[in-house]
């Protein structure tokens, strides 16, 4: 019976943890980071401001834990099924350039962007962040899956899955500084086309 108990805590624990993550994002969708505070979080979420503190100390620790929420949920999203009859690399593929695209239209990342860049910054210049730390997994796990089929150029799967992950961000966080969408050689579609070569070209053994 413990285990039960302790899967039903887990779970709930989750459960109300989402519920003051959808109110932090709803808040930042609303005004942005800076203008977001604990009681503005607490008054959407239903609860008391001291039941936020007891969890996370400010409004940037919130910000944290959802752009991880919200980062991982669009990378598995953008996952296609295995297919086995071709191997791991073109599903695989598909998945990173189609999660490069979900990315820069999910309406955080774009809010962010345009209203708080400055919160991205550490996770660029300094210091991995949980949400990186979880696509690494993926991606090492992916690769290796590829090395062991043979679609997959083979490298030490770490080092490679931090190479794809760098390529990745490039893409997702600068694209729009070099894409002219009034020519059609510099659209963000033709640039989605050269990551897909890149990545092939990296991967293909």
């Amino acid at each position: 019976m413990t285990p039960n108990r302790h899967n039903s805590s887990a779970q709930q624990k989750s459960s109300d943890n989402d519920v003051v993550l959808d109110a932090v994002r709803d808040c930042v969708l609303a005004v942005g980071v800076r203008r977001t505070t604990m009681t503005d979080v607490a008054r959407r979420a239903g609860v008391s401001r001291m039941t936020l503190y007891r969890r996370w100390p400010d409004v940037r620790s919130l910000v944290g834990d959802l752009m991880t929420r919200e980062w991982i949920a669009v990378a598995t999203g953008a996952m296609p099924e295995s297919r086995p009859e071709v191997g791991t690399r073109p599903p695989l593929i598909d998945g990173l350039v189609g999660g490069v695209e979900a990315f820069r239209a999910h309406p955080l990342f774009q809010k962010i962007v345009d209203v708080d860049p400055e919160l991205l910054l550490p996770y660029v210049l300094d210091r991995r962040g949980a949400s990186q730390e979880a696509l690494l997994e993926l991606l090492a796990g992916a690769l290796r899956e590829g090395h062991a089929d043979g679609s997959v150029r083979v490298a030490p799967a770490e080092r490679q899955a931090r190479t794809v992950l760098l390529i990745l961000q490039s893409f997702a966080l600068s694209l729009r500084t070099m894409t002219e969408e009034d020519d059609a050689e510099l659209t963000s579609a033709a640039f989605l086309a050269e990551l897909r070569t890149v990545l092939e070209r990296t991967l293909t053994p």
